[in-house]
């Protein structure tokens, strides 16, 4: 296994994506983009291939160019004003072996010059999902609050995502969970400095915080009917 993945030529080049987001520069560049992104990228999956079952063998890392873990540079502009052909940033996605897309419960790893975080979750889930987790809470809502107020869960993550304004149809407005009642999106954040991504403690300590949020990651599949 490797002791570093990603270095600040990565940060760099994708600064100077985020500056050349056209297929021109991006076809002059190919090589670093090889060189400081896919390649190292597909070593850390390959690397986690090895750790994901330590957590769980139900979420799959695929060190594949194409259709596995890592997630495309291209943009889909089909539905976007922005038209810029490329992503900028490094999505990584350990999703549930059920899944076929972002919205299966997964693990996910970002990495952009602005930001860098690791999320768990599950994130715009359907709405017979959502109506699942929800319905979750009301029967096993003791088991929610010890994933969610957990010590070292709860010292390294932020529940984040849309909700509603008002609790969900169906669902006692002065319920003690009305604010998880309404949360449109369960994904938790947790954040990380370019210095812990480009460091040699990246993969362990990803490792740990995955770990870390594995009470919730099991309540979000048993709500879903899915193996943990």
């Amino acid at each position: 296994m490797s002791d570093r993945y990603f270095t600040k030529q990565t940060f760099s080049f994708l600064s100077s994506l985020a500056e050349n987001n056209n297929r021109e520069w991006f076809e002059e560049h190919q090589r670093e983009y090889e060189d400081l992104v896919r390649s190292p990228a597909l070593a850390f999956i390959s690397d986690m291939s090895h750790e994901m079952p330590s957590i769980s063998r139900h979420f799959l890392a695929q060190p594949k160019k194409v259709g596995g873990s890592l997630m495309r540079v291209y943009r889909d502009t089909r539905f976007s004003k922005d038209k810029t052909p490329y992503k900028t940033n490094i999505g990584i996605h350990f999703r549930h072996e059920i899944g076929k897309d972002i919205h299966a419960p997964g693990y996910y790893l970002h990495i952009a010059p602005d930001e860098c975080f690791m999320g768990v979750g599950l994130w715009h889930p359907d709405a017979d999902a959502l109506f699942k987790i929800r319905t979750g809470l009301l029967e096993h809502g003791d088991v929610w609050v010890q994933a969610r107020d957990e010590a070292s869960f709860s010292q390294h993550y932020d529940l984040v995502g849309d909700s509603l304004a008002n609790a969900p149809r169906g669902f006692a407005k002065d319920h003690p969970l009305v604010t998880d009642l309404k949360r449109k999106d369960f994904i938790a954040l947790s954040r990380m400095s370019k210095t812990e991504v480009t460091s040699s403690k990246l993969r362990p300590m990803i490792v740990e915080r995955f770990r870390e949020a594995a009470p919730m990651m099991s309540f979000l599949c048993q709500a879903l009917g899915l193996r943990f």
